[in-house]
């Protein structure tokens, strides 16, 4: 086969994959479950130097402070949520004593969280129930993983600070 033949042969087949690839797939269809229509929404990360982390995050990742949390009583950084993307964010903390360096939790975001709790309790999980995020304006639940790790089931109504955020991302 010639050269020119292979070349001709592999655009179409990578035609044919984007044409079918087009038609059938969803938007956001490898993101999202058709059974509970949850995806990844953040991580959650405590960090050792609050502002070195806030600078790299900030100027060398370039993404965007959507939030903060205001500062404790001495002056302390708490949460801030940095924009990755329309609807992805990092939630750095300061790492304490009772909070110790690296992933603390996976954001789970759900269109509706009580269903979404409903659906996971039916099918064995054990889930703390909806509570008010506080200040933030979301809707929060916890879920353990088998090992311990922490996923965080949010919902993000109208008003919400990271549906805020998510609705001004250009």
């Amino acid at each position: 086969m010639s050269r020119f033949a292979v070349y001709v042969r592999g655009f179409a087949l990578f035609a044919a994959g984007l044409l079918v690839g087009t038609l059938v797939m969803r938007p956001a269809a490898a993101q999202g479950s058709k059974d509970t229509g949850i995806r990844v929404n953040h991580v959650g990360i405590a960090v050792t130097d609050f502002q070195k982390s806030l600078d790299f995050y900030t100027k060398q990742m370039g993404f965007r402070v959507a939030y903060a949390f205001p500062p404790t009583p001495d002056g302390k950084p708490t949460t801030t949520f940095l924009q990755v993307s329309h609807d992805t964010f990092i939630e750095m903390a300061q790492a304490t004593d009772r909070l110790p360096v690296g992933i603390t939790h996976i954001g789970i975001w759900s269109d509706d969280a009580n269903v979404t709790i409903t659906l996971l309790r039916q099918s064995g999980a054990t889930a703390t129930d909806v509570r008010s995020g506080g200040p933030s304006g979301s809707r929060l639940s916890n879920v353990m993983d088998p090992n311990g790790i922490r996923l965080e089931i949010n919902e993000q109504p109208a008003g919400s600070m990271q549906r805020k955020a998510m609705d001004s991302w250009k």
